[in-house]
């Protein structure tokens, strides 16, 4: 099996877990590749996140590093991460589990589909999100005017902060902070989320990935667009992003651990 491995750098214990990894899984007979910044940081050659390819990628970090690894990858191949972080809730393994489940799982796994959500603003693709997108102004202390359009229809003006889009899968993340519900990552749905609204009558939405999503901005006040907190773009007066589930979800190795069981232990242990 080719296995590639992905380590935070910011963190010299991570970085050398993960070279004692590299050689636990080549004793194993696994052929083991580095990321470009991972081996840079070993004194060693590897390969660019666009350039990944193979039948499984390893992440040692925490929730940041695994959506950096999704949000680079040209291709989506499975990736398995292995908690280096604070919560981990895209991190399934702790540091000490790893070992004992790649001798237990040498040649093939199970594989979950993630879905992600596709984001064009005016027609133009600007990428995909694991967790969420949100559209915040870049004026502290302004607020924004939103209009949503779900099938052409109007189905919500919003005025506030921000506007959260969140995928089942970000509802563990920004989306729980901003008050949102946690969904079972099996849902296809978006969720909608205004941060601090104005009006009190301004609540999420779930909305099916079956039908047509539009967000307009609809105010004069400057704007950004980040998806998954790696990428930010400018956003023109009244510009129109449009939501769509994106053809290529992410995978992740399904290491056994039921998604309740994982919010139950995480979030109590915050």
């Amino acid at each position: 099996m080719k296995i590639v491995l992905v380590s935070r750098i910011d963190d010299t214990n991570a970085l050398r877990y993960t070279a004692e990894l590299a050689r636990d899984l080549g004793g194993l007979g696994h052929e083991i590749v580095l990321e470009e910044g991972t081996a840079r940081e070993l004194g060693q050659e590897g390969i660019p996140f666009e350039e990944i390819a193979g039948d499984l990628v390893v992440v040692v970090g925490g929730d940041g590093s695994v959506l950096l690894t999704v949000h680079q990858m040209k291709q989506q191949v499975p990736v398995l991460g292995i908690n280096w972080g604070e919560v981990g809730f895209l991190a399934d393994l702790e540091p000490n589990e790893a070992r004992a489940f790649f001798a237990a799982n040498r040649n093939e796994f199970q594989v979950e589909r993630r879905m992600r959500i596709s984001l064009s603003v005016d027609g133009k693709q600007f990428g995909d999100a694991l967790n969420e997108a949100v559209i915040v102004t870049d004026r502290p202390a302004k607020m924004l005017r939103f209009a949503v359009y779900v099938d052409g229809t109007p189905a919500e003006r919003v005025r506030a902060d921000g506007l959260l889009i969140s995928t089942p899968t970000g509802s563990t993340a920004y989306a729980m902070s901003a008050g949102g519900p946690i969904i079972d990552p099996q849902i296809e749905g978006i969720l909608i989320i205004p941060l601090a609204p104005y009006m009190l009558s301004s609540r999420p939405h779930l909305i099916s990935t079956g039908r047509d999503l539009e967000i307009t901005l609809d105010t004069e006040k400057p704007a950004h667009l980040v998806i998954d907190g790696q990428s930010t773009f400018e956003l023109e007066k009244k510009a129109t992003v449009t939501v769509r589930r994106s053809d290529q979800p992410a995978l992740f190795v399904h290491t056994g651990k039921p998604f309740f069981e994982k919010v139950n232990h995480k979030l109590r242990n915050l």
